[in-house]
């Protein structure tokens, strides 16, 4: 078997937290009932919220673990709270000794609370691939049968894998438990409450996760993903909230290209830096060379393997928003379920709108075979990008030194926009999301290593910018077409760009005029950084949002790591 269960994990049981200890009780109770996914189906149907769409589910997938022929689109509406609530997180080992006893004793009553309902619970493998596989449990109330079906969708119902499972190699690490109790009830001023008390509770180092008072599927699904990045970096790999494809330039019509083999590349960004478009694009805007062929790990969660240099695929779906798919748009084929969607009569038939007409965050489960060809493995990243909006950036930097690659991601930011009723001052502020991922429950230094490790291991490193490069100011900007970001990233696939060092920040790169000329006629003066208007004002910038990011280092938890945190900080010096 990977992952392990808790008798064989722990040598010494004492060593279980008691919220482990808790969640395996519940788990271990005779009166909760094990379901699989057609089952679930069955029961989602009828539970209250859920609308039987119109909507077939995409055939392959149905046919794949067994469900009706004729299964349907379920849309799972929910209340007052359809996203994910980052302030009802409780993080129990950051807590000290007399807050951790709170919290036990909390969840022990909340478990007490829900054994008076009816209890069910599934079995799910997180991970595509045999040689990384975890398996993970979820119980909860029959009153949240949609999201367990939801999460039987979103990852591996254990039924579909078993015998790949019982083949995957041992790993040292504890089987996930997820519980979830939409019923809780608690007037603690402890937890968030938006009209009912909320709790989000966080055992990364015991592979548990809790969601009381929490209906939304994004905090399950997320939650069991925290875990699973989590474990593959408790043992030596690389978490990625991010994109990647890989291409194979073997098979394109001019030999030229053979030399290049298979590349991969990933990206990661902020929700629309063009995360999806540079992952999924088709062809780069008709930029790659005739003949090529391209797979598709994941566009959202993939783990780095650094000893057997290989990205894993942690999931079969894709969860996406769906405010811009239209009635007719032809992603509808790949459906499998839906979140908070409109559903109107047309016709006769009840039709699910993905437009966001009922409420924000309407989102749908989607069979990966949307992304086209697709595998569970790919090759070793030949390049990473991290994607950011930020004015004072050409379009594409190469990042020639390792510590300046990770101190770039590491502070990977966003800003404030005048939407969000904030200050000429806070406008300014940074907002940092380091490598892009807000469900790092881990030590950043953690990231920081494995992301230097793969620095050290060959890849190439990258910062395209998504938003505008200042032409007179930082809301006077210079277009950069997707188109432009599209074709950067066949040049950088294909090592078309010579490149030449920026001296603003030395340990960056910017394109040759010669080389970019041949690929995007009229970009090097357009782009150039020494042809800033109002040059004083964007220096100004730029050295204030550098010495953001170095501030934003100085102060997180790097200094467990003081020379790893000095080589970060002395290369982001303007």
């Amino acid at each position: 078997m990977a992952s392990k269960s808790s008798a064989e994990f722990y040598s010494d049981l004492k060593a279980m937290s008691p919220i482990r200890a808790i969640a395996e009780t519940l788990m271990n109770n005779h009166l909760v009932r094990k379901i699989d996914i057609r089952e679930a189906y069955e029961m989602a149907k009828n539970q209250p919220g859920v609308t039987i769409t119109d909507i077939p589910m995409y055939p392959e997938f149905a046919k794949l673990h067994g469900l009706p022929a004729d299964a349907k689109v379920l849309n799972d509406c929910h209340g007052n709270i359809i996203g994910r609530t980052a302030k009802a997180r409780r993080f129990y080992h950051r807590l000290d000794a007399s807050k951790k006893n709170k919290l036990e004793g909390d969840f022990r009553e909340a478990i007490w609370q829900m054994q008076h309902y009816p209890l069910i619970k599934a079995e799910a493998v997180l991970g595509m691939d045999q040689d990384l596989m975890i398996k993970a449990t979820f119980i909860t109330t029959e009153s949240d049968v949609a999201n367990v079906y939801n999460w039987l969708l979103n990852f591996a119902p254990y039924e579909s894998v078993a015998e790949k499972y019982a083949q995957s190699p041992e790993l040292p690490i504890q089987d996930i438990i997820l519980i979830a109790f939409n019923e809780w009830t608690c007037d603690d001023p402890f937890y968030n409450n938006v009209g009912a008390p909320q709790l989000a509770l966080v055992d990364e180092k015991h592979n548990v996760i809790v969601n009381l008072g929490m209906r939304y599927f994004g905090e399950r699904k997320k939650g069991t993903l925290t875990l699973a990045w989590t474990s593959g970096i408790r043992i030596g790999m690389a978490a990625c909230h991010g994109g990647i494809k890989e291409i194979d330039f073997a098979t394109c019509k001019d030999a030229k290209y053979h030399k290049f083999g298979k590349r991969s590349i990933a990206f990661y960004g902020l929700s629309g830096t063009g995360k999806s478009s540079h992952t999924n694009s088709h062809d780069n805007a008709g930029t790659l060379p005739e003949g090529f062929s391209k797979v598709v790990l994941h566009d959202d969660a993939f783990q780095i393997d650094l000893e057997n240099k290989v990205c894993r695929a942690w999931e079969p779906t894709l969860f996406d928003k769906t405010d811009s798919r239209p009635i007719d748009h032809p992603d509808w084929k790949c459906a499998l379920a839906l979140m908070n969607h409109a559903v109107l009569n047309i016709d006769g038939k009840r039709i699910p709108v993905g437009q966001d007409l009922r409420n924000q965050n309407g989102r749908a489960l989607l069979d990966r075979s949307l992304l086209g060809n697709y595998v569970n493995r790919c090759a070793f990243p030949k390049a990473l990008v991290w994607l950011m909006k930020d004015s004072v950036l050409p379009p594409v930097l190469k990042l020639k030194d390792k510590h300046l690659a990770i101190a770039m991601g590491a502070a990977l930011m966003t800003q404030r926009n005048r939407a969000e009723n904030v200050t000429e001052e806070e406008l300014n502020k940074l907002v940092f999301e380091p490598f892009a991922n807000p469900f790092r429950v881990y030590e950043l230094y953690r990231d920081v290593e494995a992301f230097l490790h793969v620095a050290e291991s060959g890849a190439d490193f990258y910062c395209f910018n998504s938003r505008g490069y200042w032409k007179n100011s930082d809301s006077d900007l210079e277009a950069i077409p997707l188109k432009t970001s599209l074709t950067l990233q066949t040049a950088v696939l294909t090592d078309q760009i010579e490149w030449e060092p920026w001296d603003i920040l030395p340990a960056a790169m910017i394109p040759t005029r010669e080389s970019i000329e041949m690929i995007l006629p009229g970009y090097y003066d357009k782009y150039d950084p020494k042809k800033r208007g109002n040059m004083d004002a964007y220096l100004q910038l730029l050295k204030d949002r550098f010495l953001q990011r170095k501030n934003f280092l100085a102060e997180s938890d790097l200094k467990e790591r003081p020379e790893t945190q000095a080589a970060l900080l002395k290369v982001l010096e303007i």
